[in-house]
């Protein structure tokens, strides 16, 4: 199966998301792991997400799970049966034509708006794994109405972030 990983799971296995619980943690770090030993993962051919990865990760040295992900993704971008290259055309309001015109979808933020344009460009439309980002939430509901699904690997520690948010 094919999965497109926001950056979020490689930064909560790697341990660098101090308030997620340790479970969601092993569940980052297992799903990693299972992409590089079974699975398949999508990224936009201009390689904007594996510059995303980089930026906050140690793929060289370090020894972390996201670190060693972000180094497995960086060998095998090229490798078709590991990985699909997405192209994206890069739209002036949207950020790419791929990302869903939806009013609903307006506040979305804008550099996380090429996982969703990966997976609604991508034949198959791959589910995008989510660990910590709230926000993915409110969203959800307009994304798969568009044909985009999001994984929310740990779902206590993400509505308790939104709930936070929300003052409750």
């Amino acid at each position: 199966m094919t999965s497109i990983v926001d950056t979020n799971v490689i930064l909560v296995a790697n341990g660098q998301h101090s308030d997620v619980d340790p479970e969601c943690v092993a569940e980052c770090a297992l799903r990693l792991q299972n992409l590089m030993t079974n699975g398949r993962i999508a990224l936009d051919d201009a390689y904007e997400i594996l510059l995303e990865y980089q930026n906050k990760t140690l793929p060289k040295s370090g020894n972390r799970p996201g670190d060693a992900f972000v180094k497995w993704a960086l060998q095998n971008n090229r490798t078709v049966s590991k990985c699909d290259l997405v192209p994206l055309e890069v739209h002036p309001e949207r950020g790419y034509v791929s990302f869903p015109d939806d009013p609903q979808l307006k506040a979305f933020d804008p550099p996380d708006r090429k996982f969703v344009a990966v997976s609604a460009a991508h034949p198959d439309h791959p589910p995008i794994l989510q660990a910590a980002d709230s926000k993915w939430l409110a969203w959800e509901p307009s994304l798969k109405q568009h044909g985009v699904e999001v994984q929310f690997l740990c779902p206590d520690d993400i509505r308790r972030f939104r709930d936070n948010k929300a003052g409750k």
